[in-house]
């Protein structure tokens, strides 16, 4: 599971890498830039419910070793 949020979590920061760049700072909600706020956005609501992830499983995991 580390393996995965890890992966994913790199994805998910290239796609930002990449949008940034496709973003027309002179015309900023118009075409190419609209899409590339929007999957800049989601990239990072999924780097977030991605860490939760992580820092879920690793409390459960301390909590089973506890008991």
């Amino acid at each position: 599971m580390k393996i995965f949020t890890i992966v994913f979590t790199v994805i998910a920061a290239i796609l930002i890498i990449f949008n940034v760049t496709q973003i027309d700072f002179n015309n900023l909600f118009e075409g190419q830039s609209v899409v590339a706020l929007i999957t800049i956005f989601t990239s990072l609501c999924g780097i977030a419910l991605l860490q939760v992830l992580r820092l879920s499983k690793k409390v459960n995991k301390q909590v089973k070793n506890s008991k």
